[in-house]
């Protein structure tokens, strides 16, 4: 499926509104979040594995991460074209493994280790993808932190989020 659509931003995150008419022809009646392939512009050459985000009244946000923005030479307000497919190779689950550093750290904190427990799949996948995205040592501590700070049930922000009671 191919369309043009603007690139809006929700809150710090830039997107696109994929329509229910259009998200329904991906997969019918689909309610939980969305795993296509996608490109933005004809960019890149293999298309990205993304999880279009459910709205709520059958629509889904397409959400464009830093990295696709950068390889289309796109921003927010740009009218793009989206390529979108059904990304049939999916398989649920964190794609990551959990990191040593995070998996002590929850074993030492009893309401942090349940909130994540009680995570979605995919929102333990995101969490678990940003995490193997860290570079240093410093930016693993400090996000460590933060992730057991909301984990334990404390309010904070954390992957560009606001969190409340672990969640």
């Amino acid at each position: 499926m191919s369309f043009t659509a603007t690139i809006f931003l929700q809150g710090i995150n830039p997107y696109v509104l994929v329509s229910a008419a259009r998200a329904r022809a991906i997969r019918p009646e689909w309610r939980k979040p969305l795993q296509v392939l996608a490109r933005v512009n004809g960019k890149p050459e293999q298309a990205w594995r993304v999880n279009m985000m459910p709205v709520g009244n059958g629509s889904f946000y397409l959400f464009l991460h830093e990295t696709v923005r950068t390889a289309s030479g796109t921003g927010v307000g740009d009218r793009v074209r989206i390529e979108l497919a059904f990304d049939e190779a999916y398989e649920g689950g964190p794609a990551h493994p959990v990191p040593v550093w995070f998996e002590q750290a929850l074993s030492s904190n009893a309401a942090a280790a349940a909130n994540w427990a009680a995570l979605s799949p995919s929102r333990k996948k995101e969490v678990l993808r940003y995490f193997a995205g860290l570079k240093t040592q410093a930016a693993r501590e400090r996000n460590l932190e933060k992730a057991m700070l909301v984990l334990s049930g404390q309010a904070g922000r954390f992957m560009a989020r606001s969190w409340a009671q672990g969640r």
